[in-house]
């Protein structure tokens, strides 16, 4: 349900349950995604890659977001197709159908009889990681942007911000479920090269979520048609049907666009070696193990997912703090948040003791509570109508592009840093240290 603006233009008021609904399948993508990026270390050295060359498997999750999610912003700018949903919805449903089929693939990616190291297992598990990134992509954008056409500039803040919340209560259970479900007595261990059945019932359950939350979604979202949207947001039919070239809409952004670029680029390069390097640092600092074979380490697989659970927690309890900050003092929520971030990677350096590495995930949520709170909506406020698809498109890769180059970096940098997953941590504090110093270069701008 909605009701016109009282001043008589722009997008109308939504009710909530309209908004939460906008959102709510945005909280099966991020099951996937969490399991996705939770797991995939774990995964990958237990069928036998090389702490060293983990880089090349991370790398792809964002290069497919590079590719993808521009394209999806382009062509549902211009979509139109009332039977299966509207602009965007289309997208979210055929994402959806390929990242259950591949979701059911990962985790068995050591069980074909490929052999333990081998070529064909990890070539089976990096593209069975592609598709699954390829399709999360699909299906997760088409939320980003029903809000930027939906949600007027008011409630827009309500409305990430229920995203938030829902991508943040899917990365809890996407990271607690291996743990979970070896507390109910699933298997955690397995021959080696094999991933253990706590994992493989974690992507099953995860796909089985994904598949309920989107058709929620589905069914009770209705999108405005093209002279709707063009309606409300003071455009004409026309302006959407021109597509637009890349590199034209780029130089024509507005700055606050190339401003929040810039932090992005720091915060998610150092979470990237977050999702990279964590199971192996908790495995050698708590548990005195560097073996992706033993009971330790996979032991401390599933208390990453513990810990992944406890920052998507915080994040979410400092959603509300930082909903609470006053527009004039947004960039000190924004900067304050990435600096404690900061403090919580070098932490986990120090420290040996399982337990307290909750506080250290705690300050990293805060970071993540900071960064899903403020890019979107400075970027959708700076923007009119016009190729709103497109151009969150194309800011998705202010968070692939830093992913990329992390991960090509880490050839480098894993062996400048002794071969140690725990010394990494060191780097991913600094980088996220300069991400909040380059929130001084934010000014916060408002579309006409």
């Amino acid at each position: 349900m909605s009701q016109e603006n009282p001043t008589g233009a722009g997008l109308p008021i939504l009710s909530r349950s309209t908004i939460w609904m906008i959102n709510f399948g945005f909280l099966g993508v991020q099951t996937a995604f969490t399991l996705q990026s939770s797991q995939m270390s774990r995964i990958f050295q237990t069928i036998g890659a090389d702490p060293n060359n983990l880089g090349w498997f991370f790398i792809l999750p964002p290069l497919m977001g590079l590719v993808v999610q521009p394209i999806v912003g382009y062509y549902s700018d211009r979509t139109w197709a009332p039977k299966l949903g509207g602009r965007r919805l289309p997208y979210l449903l055929l994402g959806m159908i390929v990242a259950v089929i591949v979701m059911l693939l990962l985790p068995n990616s050591g069980s074909f009889g490929f052999g333990y190291g081998s070529l064909a297992a990890l070539w089976f598990g990096a593209i069975t990681v592609a598709f699954l990134d390829l399709s999360s992509n699909v299906a997760m954008q088409p939320f980003k942007m029903m809000v930027g056409d939906m949600v007027n500039d008011d409630q827009k803040s309500y409305a990430y911000g229920i995203q938030s919340f829902l991508s943040n209560t899917g990365a809890v259970l996407a990271a607690i479920f291996p743990f979970l479900f070896t507390w109910f007595g699933v298997k955690n261990i397995a021959p080696k090269g094999i991933v253990p059945d706590s994992v493989k019932v974690a992507f099953y359950v995860g796909a089985a979520l994904l598949i309920v939350t989107s058709l929620f979604t589905v069914f009770r979202v209705h999108e405005y048609d093209p002279a709707t949207y063009a309606k409300y947001h003071g455009i004409t039919e026309e302006d959407n049907k021109e597509g637009g070239n890349w590199l034209t809409l780029l130089k024509n952004a507005p700055k606050a666009f190339w401003t929040v670029t810039l932090v992005q680029f720091f915060c998610w390069f150092a979470f990237q070696y977050l999702w990279t390097y964590s199971a192996g640092a908790i495995a050698k600092n708590v548990w005195d193990t560097t073996n992706a074979t033993s009971a330790g380490y996979q032991a401390a697989g599933n208390w990453y997912g513990v810990l992944a659970a406890v920052q998507s927690i915080a994040a979410v309890v400092w959603s509300y703090v930082l909903a609470k900050v006053p527009n004039k003092y947004h960039k000190f929520g924004y900067a304050g948040s990435l600096l404690l971030g900061a403090f919580g990677f070098i932490s986990v350096f120090f420290i040996h003791d399982q337990w307290t590495l909750v506080i250290s995930y705690i300050l990293v949520g805060i970071a993540w509570a900071g960064m899903n709170t403020y890019p979107l909506t400075i970027v959708t406020n700076a923007l009119s109508g016009k190729h709103m698809g497109t151009y969150l498109g194309l800011f998705n890769g202010s968070i692939c592009l830093p992913q990329i180059v992390a991960s090509l970096l880490s050839f480098a940098l894993f062996p400048l840093f002794g071969h140690s997953q725990v010394n990494m941590f060191i780097l991913g504090g600094i980088v996220l240290a300069l991400g909040a110093l380059s929130v001084g270069t934010i000014k916060e701008t408002y579309a006409e």
